[in-house]
């Protein structure tokens, strides 16, 4: 939920990666689970903190992210009336982003960055207690997202040049490939790669990576703490009115 990346391919067709900076007390479950909401089959890995999550999918061709902090960093001032990880998963109580956007409650959520991709749009979202902020943003253009928590704008500029040069020089990436970028990339600083660690107290625990198709989801989750993985896939159906 601390560096996100998408990466186009073509139409309806990316990959997309996040690397879940935490503490190691508060770490996934081992498993990808699937759920049944609102005739919505989603899929997602479990923050065993809160009961929610940091990404999750759906059969309706959707794709929630969620970041620490918004656009700039906050001071943490618990409590808060809801976990970020919960509004994930509430995201698709909706039947669209739009009515998400006007009709969901934000107040008492800690501010946020919420990357959200709905049957070919590709949203970021901003939340700094007060105000929303709703950013479109071209599907077919590279991305990379860095927590305002744990990243200055410096480091995130230069986390951004690291992703930007991985990719002018992997042609036709895999997932695979993806996972290994978010592995290895950085400068040697433990502080700062994207598999990231700060005297214990928060690290890395996990990334996952996912192939969107334009029929089907492949998500994968890598626990980086116990060595254990897990992947599963979920086939995109015909969106239902709710």
């Amino acid at each position: 939920m601390c560096t996100v990346t998408y990466y186009p391919i073509a139409p309806d067709h990316f990959l997309f990666a996040t690397n879940r900076d935490e503490s190691p007390k508060r770490a996934a479950q081992e498993v990808v689970r699937k759920k049944i909401s609102n005739g919505k089959t989603l899929l997602f890995p479990r923050d065993t903190g809160a009961n929610g999550t940091w990404i999750a999918l759906s059969d309706a061709n959707q794709l929630v992210c969620i970041l620490n902090g918004g656009r700039i960093k906050h001071r943490h001032e618990p409590p808060y009336r809801l976990s970020r990880g919960i509004m994930a998963l509430d995201f698709f109580d909706f039947w669209s982003l739009d009515a998400f956007t006007t009709n969901y409650d934000f107040s008492g959520i800690e501010p946020f960055t919420m990357v959200i991709y709905d049957e070919g749009r590709l949203v970021a979202l901003y939340w700094d207690e007060a105000t929303l902020e709703v950013q479109e943003l071209d599907p077919t253009v590279r991305q990379l997202w860095s927590s305002s928590t744990l990243y200055s704008p410096a480091l995130q500029s230069k986390r951004k040049r690291w992703f930007f040069d991985w990719a002018m020089f992997t042609n036709s990436p895999t997932r695979e490939d993806l996972l290994t970028f978010h592995q290895t990339g950085g400068n040697g600083d433990p502080e700062n790669d994207l598999v990231m660690n700060r005297g214990n107290v928060v690290r890395t625990t996990s990334i996952t990576s996912l192939e969107k198709s334009p029929k089907t989801f492949h998500l994968h989750l890598f626990q980086l703490i116990n060595k254990k993985s897990d992947q599963n896939s979920l086939r995109i159906a015909k969106r239902h009115k709710l």
